[in-house]
């Protein structure tokens, strides 16, 4: 008489799964193995676009705030697995909804600008092979996210990553940068003056307190225990130093959030640019931070 033996991948401790390279029976979060999550565990990530000039770069570059899909799909890789749901409020031209074709994630993009959903749309028709679209459903919805959010269904989504407005600095008089990498280009340099849209709420507090309160609403169709991942960066405005990644984990904690984790994405390979000089310190902000908040509305309700 022959008895099973054990499975070795849920048997074995942590530094035997690594070696072996084998994703753990009790890995509920993600399909990554051990060795694979400790190279994402480290809190500085570089940033890996494709670069300027590549073919598939070409649409991303329209939005006036691009969002990697590269660095989106490492993050939809450490926080799902195959199969699963992900979300993205303001999806912008569609990095999020790429990555997760990319990585067999269904993807809900929201995005309130008509012509970013038309260049979403091609961007999945143009960059996905036909082969990989079928494997997982990617869906576009054009509208206001504060409205979309009530359409979907209560415990329907398993991730949510986004970038949002980081509120009026597009809105500025256009700096050294922009001069030269977009408008010479003839590429728009802000998102329009839909008020709608939270970019265009004149007040930095007010758009901190609005852009929570839309988070706060997402609570009910992120399942409880799942992550909200926001890509944010700092910024100056008016004459001070505004920490928006702060600024707005507080507050979201006040809506049924837990701030987990906060890494730093580094964009080193940004130009440099004179601001400041020779008068005052101006930096070069070349990173953006990576919020990592996790749903714990059961544990808020207790």
């Amino acid at each position: 008489m022959t008895s099973a033996l054990p499975d070795p991948a849920a048997t074995a401790g942590p530094a035997a799964e690594a070696a072996a390279g084998a994703v753990s029976a009790r890995n509920t979060l993600n399909d990554l193995s051990a060795r694979e999550w400790l190279s994402e565990s480290v809190s500085v990530w570089m940033q890996k676009g494709l670069g300027a000039g590549h073919a598939d770069a070409q649409v991303e570059r329209e939005h006036p705030a691009p969002f990697s899909f590269t660095d989106v799909a490492r993050l939809i890789r450490m926080f799902t697995k195959r199969g699963m749901t992900v979300l993205d409020p303001f999806a912008g031209v569609g990095s999020t909804l790429k990555a997760c074709a990319l990585e067999r994630r269904n993807g809900i993009g929201m995005e309130l600008n008509a012509r970013f959903v038309e260049l979403a749309q091609q961007r999945l028709c143009g960059e996905v092979p036909l082969t990989i679209r079928n494997q997982a459903t990617q869906v576009m919805h054009h509208g206001d996210s504060r409205i979309l959010i009530g359409d979907l269904p209560a415990d329907s989504v398993d991730l949510i990553v986004t970038s949002p407005p980081y509120w009026r600095i597009l809105n500025k008089r256009p700096d050294h940068k922009v001069r030269q990498l977009r408008v010479g280009s003839g590429l728009q340099t802000s998102y329009g003056e839909d008020p709608r849209d939270f970019a265009n709420i004149s007040g930095y507090s007010d758009f901190v307190t609005s852009l929570a309160d839309f988070f706060g609403s997402c609570t009910g169709v992120l399942k409880d225990r799942k992550y909200c991942v926001l890509v944010v960066g700092d910024f100056r405005h008016g004459g001070r130093y505004h920490l928006l990644h702060a600024d707005l984990a507080r507050a979201m904690e006040e809506r049924g959030y837990v701030l987990k984790a906060m890494n730093v994405l580094y964009q080193r390979h940004k130009r440099v640019f004179p601001y400041g000089y020779p008068a005052a310190y101006v930096p070069n902000v070349h990173h953006q931070n990576i919020v990592i908040m996790r749903n714990e509305r059961q544990r808020a309700r207790a």
